[in-house]
């Protein structure tokens, strides 16, 4: 897609920048816990207000349905973000109207602003056109760096997109660069490794992927539905027995594609769900009646490395196992390893997304390696089904 960025932008000084930035951070104790999304929002932030712009921050912040709260006011994270972007923020408890003008009008070339949650208002939600014409009135541009949000049609995710010239910010540029290299056009040949607990969280994301990939690698809980539903007894596993017949569809499709399909056929297992419990590494038709599969066993692991070693793309969304617990990591770990080391030597781009992949790679010590990870969880998840963005179908100038 075509997209304006922020190297489109002329002389910005005294202009008002509304940007759409992810503050729906973790806390806890009435403090942030979390920083990511903050600190991937300064590049942004500080370009423009470097290039003397008036800085309007818009977040949303929980779910208060339409309806003011104080305990999801933004101002919660206000005294963290400060300390992030390294300036004093003025803190404005609208999002339109007089308020708004009158603090914009207080601001010097280059301050920053936080507005109030957009969801305290129910026109965000509805992606109501008035509401965003009302919004609109205090800003001069629109810049969207928010790609976690960017699959919600909100008015300040996507409407205000139609009212002013609008820009991808760098964190989104990044975002969109990466995905396209991933999936959009990427380099063949294209692994996709896809784990997690159930596949009927991600029944979307196997359908859309084995036409697109040319390696789908099935990890963690997923891979028993699949092994049981060609046939194999996987015990007192996590298993969606229910779903054999859409396994079976998938794997049926991925034939028809010309995409390998990998399941595991070493596995490690245990009769608890504990740290470093007695374990056992078994071919997958020797599982025994009182045990569970907790993670890829390592001839698999190393089947997997080398088909990573004959891929140009890679794109990760999910664990092999239950890697949160020592040591059914090891699957993940290993594999994570691999990919990093691809990358670092340049016959890799790695992709990953998602709450659990992050997770998983920064345990693995890895996520500066990988050439992107993502920090969007819904977003990326329906950008790997192939669903439409609408706040990123929005930037579209094409």
């Amino acid at each position: 897609m075509a997209f304006r960025s922020l190297d489109d932008l002329g002389d910005i000084k005294g202009k008002r920048a509304l940007v759409r930035v992810d503050l729906n951070v973790p806390m806890a104790d009435g403090r942030v816990t979390e920083e990511a999304r903050m600190r991937a929002l300064l590049p942004t932030v500080l370009e423009l207000a470097d290039k003397g712009a008036k800085v309007l921050l818009l977040a949303h912040f929980g779910r208060p349905n339409g309806a003011k709260h104080s305990e999801m006011s933004v101002s919660m994270v206000l005294d963290s973000l400060q300390e992030v972007l390294g300036r004093e923020i003025m803190f404005v408890p609208e999002i339109a109207g007089d308020v708004v003008a009158q603090s914009v009008g207080i601001l010097a070339d280059g301050d920053v602003a936080l507005l109030e949650n957009t969801r305290f208002w129910p026109g965000e939600e509805a992606n109501d056109p008035e509401l965003a014409r009302a919004v609109a009135a205090n800003g001069d541009f629109y810049v969207n760096d928010a790609f976690s949000a960017a699959h919600r049609a909100h008015m300040s995710t996507e409407g205000l997109a139609h009212v002013l010239p609008a820009y991808a910010g760098r964190a989104m540029e990044a975002e969109l660069k990466a995905l396209q290299a991933a999936l959009g056009a990427p380099e063949h040949p294209v692994a996709a490794v896809v784990g997690g607990a159930k596949v009927s969280t991600k029944l979307d994301v196997l359908n859309h992927l084995v036409k697109q990939v040319d390696h789908l690698i099935i990890g963690g809980g997923m891979a028993n539905t699949f092994l049981a539903a060609r046939g194999v007894n996987v015990r007192k596993s996590l298993c969606e027995h229910d779903l054999a017949d859409q396994a079976n569809a998938i794997m049926d499709a991925a034939d028809v594609a010309g995409c390998t399909v990998h399941l595991p056929y070493d596995v490690v297992t245990s009769v608890e769900f504990r740290a470093n419990p007695p374990i056992r590494t078994v071919n997958v038709h020797e599982v025994a009646a009182d045990e569970m599969i907790l993670d890829v066993g390592p001839a698999a692991v190393e089947a997997l490395a080398d088909v990573l070693k004959n891929c140009r793309t890679l794109v990760w969304n999910g664990p092999l196992g239950a890697f949160e617990i020592e040591p059914f990591d090891a699957a993940t770990v290993s594999l994570a390893r691999t990919a990093a080391a691809l990358t670092r030597e340049g016959s890799l781009v790695s992709v990953a997304g998602g709450g659990d992949t992050v997770a998983a790679l920064a345990h693995a010590g890895v996520t500066e390696d990988f050439t992107y990870v993502s920090t969007a969880g819904g977003a990326f998840l329906e950008w790997m089904e192939g669903k439409p963005l609408p706040g990123v179908d929005a930037l579209n100038i094409a």
